[in-house]
């Protein structure tokens, strides 16, 4: 079924693309993206994440043909389309508002780039039930779009732009209008139907746990640059950055030198104690560097590497929520499972330990 839908999975190319931009108040211009070169291969789902005003957007606008880019070529495929239009581009777009007719049912909806493209009215019939079938909207084909709840609206504006089986599948942030529980069900329905299809997928996102749970690859952006790219374990274990590994969940960052490196470790000195940290990387004696470790690596116990004291303590349930001093660090901890635990209080003297090989240094 999947190699009757996505006949062509497309492949995108980035070639050091640019976007400038007047800034209205100072009259001066400046880059909205600079420089972005990446290599997107077919049939796989990328991820653009980053916090606002950071290009991520204007990069897919750019792919779409809704802005050109004013350094660079764009290749779709191997071949180059800065100059195409939108609509003679070999792409699809679901949008952040859905953009559908709300003067058309459901059917009309999805069938309307099929009767712009003169497909036969038979074919039409049969590939909307098809994709109504597979975003599971089979039988609301008469529905009005306003008789429908928001993740139905965002199902329909899947399947039109599907339907049209394009090479590469766009989406501007479209699940940012549904509530919270809605938007896992989504994002789960989107990845299902994209392995499904094989089809190549561009996805813009300021979520990080949406492009976490979705992505094949991350394009984590910052400032109009690409600040990392990686799949998604890459992204959060190894982040390059202080600001990579922010933006990607919690983190803790303890500030220290380098004692001795040396078989793949690095023993790292902090206010109050030396640690070992699994690294690649080779530090001169005394070099500064920052341990990176996520809350749920750290385990609170009456022993340990490093003294602490407990300023939150807090049941969540799945996890008890800490947080501790660490000399004049404050450090997160998740302790997941707490039942039958020991639980500490506030003001309660501990110590944190950590696997070397679950922190990452900078």
């Amino acid at each position: 079924m999947a190699d009757k839908r996505v006949k062509n999975p497309k492949g995108v190319k980035l070639d050091h693309i640019s976007k400038i931009y007047q800034d209205p108040k100072t009259g001066k211009d400046f880059y909205a993206v600079h420089d972005v070169a990446l290599d997107i291969a077919p049939g796989s789902f990328v991820t653009l994440l980053g916090p606002s005003g950071c290009g991520k957007t204007t990069t897919l606008r750019m792919i779409a043909g809704f802005e050109s880019p004013d350094e660079g070529e764009i290749y779709l495929g191997g071949e180059p389309i800065n100059a195409l239009t939108p609509n003679k581009r070999d792409t699809a777009m679901v949008f952040q508002s859905y953009a559908l007719f709300p003067h058309y049912n459901v059917f009309d909806n999805v069938a309307y780039g099929l009767r712009l493209r003169k497909v036969p009215k038979d074919e039409i019939k049969r590939r909307v039930k098809d994709i109504l079938a597979l975003v599971e909207l089979s039988g609301m084909e008469a529905r009005m779009t306003n008789q429908l709840s928001g993740g139905q609206q965002q199902r329909v504006a899947l399947a039109r732009a599907l339907v049209v089986e394009p090479g590469v599948l766009l989406f501007d942030e479209p699940l940012s209008n549904l509530d919270a529980k809605l938007r896992v069900q989504m994002r789960t329905e989107i990845r299902r139907i994209q392995q499904a299809l094989g089809i190549t997928a561009i996805y813009v996102t300021h979520d990080q746990s949406e492009a976490m749970s979705i992505s094949d690859q991350i394009i984590l952006m910052k400032s109009g640059v690409i600040a990392q790219m990686g799949s998604p374990t890459e992204i959060y274990y190894h982040p390059v950055s202080e600001f990579v590994a922010d933006f990607i969940g919690e983190c803790n960052f303890l500030k220290g030198k380098a004692a001795s490196c040396g078989n793949g470790q690095v023993a790292v000195q902090l206010p109050t104690g030396t640690v070992a940290v699994e690294t690649e990387k080779s530090y001169a004696s005394g070099a500064d560097c920052e341990i990176v470790v996520r809350p749920e690596a750290i385990r609170i116990a009456d022993e340990g590497m490093l003294p602490c004291k407990v300023e939150l303590s807090c049941f969540m349930g799945s996890y008890q929520n800490y947080h501790v001093r660490v000399g004049d660090t404050l450090v997160k901890i998740t302790d997941n499972c707490p039942v039958n635990k020991k639980i500490y209080k506030v003001g309660d003297q501990a110590f944190i330990s950590f696997d070397p090989a679950c922190a990452h240094l900078l």
